[in-house]
């Protein structure tokens, strides 16, 4: 699995910055998970501890699907993994393959690409039923860098207990 990972610009506008950094982060995650196996992708953490670089992946798919199709374009779908609408299926990756996740979250990605492309600008504002409040596409996008830069440390730490790779 070859991943190109894009350098945010240090120059650009606004939209532009923003949408450099969440392809960085989104290639970021990718990068952890190159040239493992299933089975390393569904490692655990460290007991009581579930988390796996795939229940990451899945979760992300997860995020990406809610932040940007249900939020900002109003659709009306239900999570990939939970027909109840319980963010936590995402992350118990213990029957999940490489294919079957990634599949879903570049699909998720690609939607969240397109959505965020077709908008207006950054100051669209839609309401966000599960925080009760007004967000701007500005907003979900500082969010979702938020998101991946967090999961991505927990990446980090994930691959260097599988195979000792650090870094990037």
């Amino acid at each position: 699995m070859d991943v190109t990972r894009p350098e945010p610009p240090l120059t650009g506008d606004e939209r532009e910055t923003l949408r450099g950094f969440l392809d960085f982060h989104r290639a970021t995650l990718a990068m952890k998970c190159a040239d493992l196996s299933d089975e390393d992708l569904r490692t655990r953490s460290m007991p009581p501890s579930t988390l796996t670089l795939l229940g990451l992946v899945r979760h992300m798919a997860e995020v990406e699907r809610t932040w940007f199709r249900k939020v900002i374009n109003g659709e009306d779908v239900p999570l990939v993994w939970s027909a109840d609408g319980d963010y936590q299926v995402a992350y118990d990756a213990s029957n999940s393959t490489r294919a079957e996740a990634f599949a879903a979250w570049e699909a998720e990605v690609e939607h969240s690409r397109r959505i965020e492309r077709e908008a207006e600008s950054l100051d669209v504002i839609v309401y966000n039923p599960r925080w009760q409040k007004d967000v701007s596409l500005r907003l979900v996008m500082l969010h979702l860098i938020h998101e991946y830069a967090r999961h991505n440390g927990h990446a980090d730490f994930l691959r260097e207990g599988i195979d000792g790779v650090t870094g990037a």
